[in-house]
């Protein structure tokens, strides 16, 4: 009997080390939780934007949003666009800031057309094909018919 007792007993002190640790393991994912939380202040000055190029949506503050938007002429750019328009704007300085957007904007969207809608890639590439070869022949025409 009393051996029953000695087993009962460590059985029970086991089970209240088990419990402890069990609680301190709580405590410990709940500061973790607590500290990765964002505060709710912050939740509601995020907002979801569109890269006006690319067309890439992120989530982001207000003041983020509006500090971009002052760079680009109004228009939010995600970082590798804003990064682009940056890089040409500065290698030439005859480029605007509001040119190189417009190439970046057009690379931008001929790249997207070509891998979603090949078709229509197709039909803006003979397009352009089209254009080119008018004005050659307008070129051409201009040059014959000069008079010295």
């Amino acid at each position: 009997m009393a051996q029953v007792d000695m087993e009962g007993e460590k059985q029970q002190m086991l089970r209240k080390a088990v419990s402890d640790v069990s609680q301190e393991i709580e405590k410990y994912c709940k500061i973790e939780i607590d500290s990765a939380r964002i505060p709710s202040s912050i939740d509601e000055d995020v907002k979801e934007v569109e890269c006006k190029c690319c067309g890439l949506k992120e989530e982001c503050t207000l003041a983020y949003i509006s500090e971009v938007e002052e760079c680009f002429c109004g228009e939010w750019l995600c970082g590798l666009c804003s990064a682009a328009v940056k890089e040409r704007a500065g290698r030439d300085p005859k480029v605007s800031l509001q040119d190189a957007l417009n190439f970046h904007r057009d690379f931008c969207f001929t790249y997207t057309t070509h891998r979603l809608n090949p078709k229509l890639y197709l039909t803006l590439s003979m397009r352009d094909i089209a254009k080119k070869s008018l004005e050659k022949r307008k070129s051409r025409l201009a040059r014959s018919t000069s008079y010295p």
